[in-house]
């Protein structure tokens, strides 16, 4: 049995995909789980249940965390702890592998431009602090051999089919696609990386039924030289059929904004990522998978395709 955690968002989704090529036993646990292969196993559960928890990985072979806690930095401080501490207590219980899917906000401000899994680990941001705390519990786990896991690092995403969850769907697709400027956060001519969701599942399920490749920190498959941000919209745009406007959101008008849109407040002290080139390396899984990302262009014509047809 291979068990999702927080089964039903962008990468969950995918990921339950993903792995039918692996195995017919595939159990997806969240709040409302709904089933993705036919015979995949419904779970419901509170995953902030210590007892919850333990019902969900009993059995597992492997246990894939791919749940989304509201996007608060309070929030996060609540939750995150306490469910890693549960989920690592109840593989080491049931004796089964974990696959913790990351992101990068852990990793120094300083070294964004070509980043690895050797990246300084030096959060800036509250968020990036949680998250820091997470990974290095499951990491004093593996070191001490009472736990086998890994951990499994995206950039931002961008996909079809999750228009409210990335930032690139959100701020640039999304109003593009409606006759309005996008909305740019940073510099225009900053480079930015994003990797594809469907990649991000389909490698993270590699990962998890590959036994060398536990006990170790990966970067999910990138694509490379990654469009500067104004680049980005011009190529969504010219797939749109649309003019390429955009425009420039300061940082005093995202805290502003942040007074009424509780998300935006929270993206504050998230915008250093946006003001500087953030190129994300993933070398190390292409060499040893034999693995191409998807072309930043194709992966813009198959959202357009997926969620915006109608206006293209």
């Amino acid at each position: 049995m291979q068990t999702i955690l927080g089964s039903g968002g962008a990468i969950g989704t995918e990921l339950a995909k993903a792995l039918k090529e692996f195995t017919h036993e595939i159990r997806l646990v969240s709040r409302n789980p709904v089933k993705v292969n036919a015979t995949d196993e419904l779970m419901q559960a509170d995953l902030l249940n210590t007892e919850d928890v333990r019902k969900a990985v009993k059995g597992s072979s492997v246990v894939y965390v791919t749940v989304g806690f509201p996007y608060s930095a309070k929030v996060w401080k609540k939750c995150w702890p306490k469910f890693i501490t549960d989920v690592i207590a109840a593989c080491k219980e049931y004796n089964s592998r974990l696959v913790f899917f990351d992101n990068i906000y852990m990793y120094d401000p300083a070294y964004l431009n070509g980043m690895t899994e050797e990246t300084p680990v030096n959060p800036s941001s509250k968020k990036g602090r949680i998250r820091a705390e997470i990974a290095q519990m499951i990491l004093d786990e593996v070191k001490s051999g009472k736990l086998t896991a890994l951990i499994a690092r995206s950039a931002d995403f961008y996909g079809p089919g999750i228009k409210n969850t990335s930032m690139l769907n959100e701020t640039v697709f999304k109003p593009l696609s409606s006759g309005k400027a996008a909305n740019l956060m940073g510099s225009p001519d900053c480079k930015h990386s994003y990797t594809f969701t469907p990649d991000a599942a389909w490698a993270t399920a590699i990962l998890g039924n590959t036994d060398d490749a536990f006990n170790q920190v990966w970067h999910l498959p990138t694509a490379e030289n990654p469009f500067t941000m104004k680049e980005w919209i011009e190529h969504i745009a010219l797939e749109l059929n649309v003019e390429p406007k955009f425009r420039t959101v300061p940082k005093f008008l995202v805290k502003i904004m942040g007074l009424f849109i509780p998300i935006m407040k929270e993206m504050v002290e998230m915008l250093y990522q946006y003001d500087r080139d953030y190129v994300f390396n993933s070398s190390k899984f292409e060499q040893r998978f034999d693995f191409t990302p998807l072309p930043y262009l194709d992966g813009i014509a198959e959202i357009v395709k997926a969620d915006y047809k109608a206006t293209s």
